[in-house]
């Protein structure tokens, strides 16, 4: 999240956590939607919201242009995409069927700790100045 990344980090301001979010959100997506299908329809709107309204959200640190953001994050999203095609095709055959959920799993694990890291960066006590 861009609240708690340091300023040193190779990756500041690219909001880490939501970017896990996005990476398995687009996993699941890729693995598992139909594309002319309500949950795909969900899903596809859900990873756009993801993809581009962290960028607005409060940072202590400078944020890079949107383009060159959104062109990291849209690499990542496309590169879950196709993980999430190639591992739903070989769920049953290379892969027992049991791990079929690993990606949705790993959706609902990072996004509980997205959120408790959103929250805690918004309500975090500062001093007054």
């Amino acid at each position: 999240m861009k609240h708690t990344e340091e300023k040193n980090t190779r990756i500041a301001g690219y909001g880490v956590d939501t970017l896990f979010v996005l990476f398995f959100l687009a996993l699941e997506y890729g693995r598992s939607a139909q594309l002319f299908s309500i949950d795909g329809t969900l899903m596809a709107t859900t990873m756009g919201m993801v993809l581009v309204l962290p960028y607005f959200l409060p940072s202590r640190v400078d944020r890079p242009m949107m383009s060159r953001w959104l062109a990291v994050r849209g690499g990542v999203t496309l590169a879950a995409l196709m993980l999430g095609v190639i591992y739903g095709k070989s769920t049953g055959a290379a892969v027992p069927g049991g791990f079929s959920t690993v990606p949705m799993t790993f959706l609902i694990l990072a996004s509980m700790v997205s959120c408790y890291i959103q929250f805690y960066g918004l309500m975090r006590l500062r001093p007054a100045k």
